[in-house]
């Protein structure tokens, strides 16, 4: 169910980006780091901190830099994408001996 929500959110963003590229007549793309300020603001400032708990420091600033600047609408859809298929159900096991 998240996963249908992420995808439906990137394809939702992939519009909104479009429609602002076509009216500013200028390609224009929200990242990741825009929305999350917009929708965060008092937390956004320390998502970078406690990133760089995680990871050595030498690699937790670009990280960080490289991932905020990501497109908004290709994260939510890889990440919908992503959770669809870890989420699906088995294949059937048609052709195998079940009974021992």
């Amino acid at each position: 169910m998240t996963g249908y929500g992420f995808v439906a959110l990137g394809f939702i963003a992939l519009v909104l980006d479009g429609a602002r590229s076509i009216a500013n007549v200028d390609l224009r793309v929200a990242s990741l780091g825009e929305v999350l300020q917009g929708l965060l603001p008092e937390r956004y400032a320390l998502i970078g901190p406690a990133i760089a708990r995680g990871l050595h420091p030498w690699l937790a600033e670009p990280a960080f830099a490289t991932a905020m600047q990501a497109p908004f609408c290709a994260v939510a859809l890889v990440l919908g994408f992503l959770l669809l298929w870890a989420g699906r159900p088995p294949a059937p096991q048609i052709g195998f001996v079940t009974r021992q």
